[in-house]
């Protein structure tokens, strides 16, 4: 198959990026001891099949340490994914179901004669969705807690000022909904606010909101911390509050608990609890449960890794994360 290769050295790599352009490039960090790194490779096989302008690279991570050790790939199976020669996102661990996910999500390039391998239809639901995720959404380099310029630090100081509960999202996270969100909007900057899935506006028009005393009419009215836990709790029925992504955990027992859902093929949303201080410090009080990561089935609390280690050795998880 001439779209699903292996790169044996770190020109050979670099070559399959360029030869890519800026058609998808996804690149599979693997080990020959690791039995996932096979079953992954059939799954990439499979997708080389759907996505023929897509090129699919296998790459022994001890065997090419210099791409290994630039790109920090610390575990296998891991996944990079490449458009122009830049990584636009990445994978870790042998989940076949958020890989397939990751490819359709990014397969959008031109292929040769002009034709577009995907379209945009599926960025824009993400879009609407993202947009959609909370009553005030802020588009903004960065965190509230850590903003990474200057104009989302100042309209993050603006709302907070004016008292407005809103949710944001790291567009430096996520180059596909960076560029989307600007196409979508017809908006070319950021930060960008939005009320009620609608633009709102950036800083300049924040700020001549807040000046003349309609910010907090354009603005929904802040729900209370426990209308707020509870909407993100319900916000998908199986829902998992840790340090991390579901891409990539940020400490071991987030990691252990995303492995063992991985492990059933049920599918799950996850919330990361270190983006979002007050959720953080809000649902210990909620669940009366002190510690993360937490996962909720339903709306209820099921509890910590521990219990879900029980739930599988006992053979129970799975009916258990379908509610029966």
């Amino acid at each position: 198959m001439a779209n699903l290769v292996e790169a044996t050295t770190q020109q050979q790599f670099e070559d399959f990026l360029a030869k890519a352009g800026k058609c998808l490039t996804v690149v599979h960090f693997q080990a020959a001891w690791a039995p996932q790194c096979g079953q992954m490779n059939e799954v990439m096989a499979e997708l080389a099949k759907e996505h023929a302008h897509t090129t699919f690279v296998k790459l022994e991570a001890e065997a090419v340490p210099e791409v290994s050790e630039k790109y920090e790939i610390s575990s296998v199976p891991t996944f990079l994914f490449f458009k122009g020669g830049e990584k636009v996102d990445s994978l870790d661990g042998a989940h076949a179901p958020e890989l397939t996910k990751k490819v359709q999500r990014l397969a959008v390039s031109e292929g040769p004669g002009g034709a577009a391998e995907g379209s945009g239809a599926d960025l824009n639901q993400r879009l609407k969705k993202l947009l959609n995720a909370a009553p005030c959404m802020l588009f903004m380099k960065g965190s509230p807690q850590e903003p990474r310029c200057g104009f989302s630090r100042q309209i993050v100081a603006l709302l907070k000022e004016h008292k407005i509960q809103f949710s944001s999202f790291d567009i430096l996270s996520d180059e596909e909904v960076r560029q989307g969100l600007k196409t979508y909007s017809n908006w070319p900057t950021y930060p960008q606010l939005y009320a009620n899935g609608e633009l709102v506006g950036g800083l300049d028009i924040v700020k001549e909101l807040a000046e003349s005393g309609e910010l907090e009419n354009t603005c929904p009215k802040a729900v209370t911390l426990e209308h707020r836990l509870k909407t993100i709790i319900n916000q998908s029925p199986v829902m998992l509050f840790m340090k991390g992504k579901k891409e990539a955990a940020r400490c071991g027992f987030s990691r252990q608990l995303l492995e063992l859902l991985n492990g059933t093929g049920v599918d799950y949303d996850t919330f990361d609890i270190l983006q979002d201080e007050e959720v953080r410090q809000g649902l210990k009080t909620y669940s009366n449960w002190p510690t993360y990561p937490q996962l909720y089935v339903k709306g209820e609390l099921i509890g910590g890794l521990d219990i879900v280690k029980e739930l599988k050795e006992s053979g129970e998880l799975v009916s258990v994360l379908k509610g029966e």
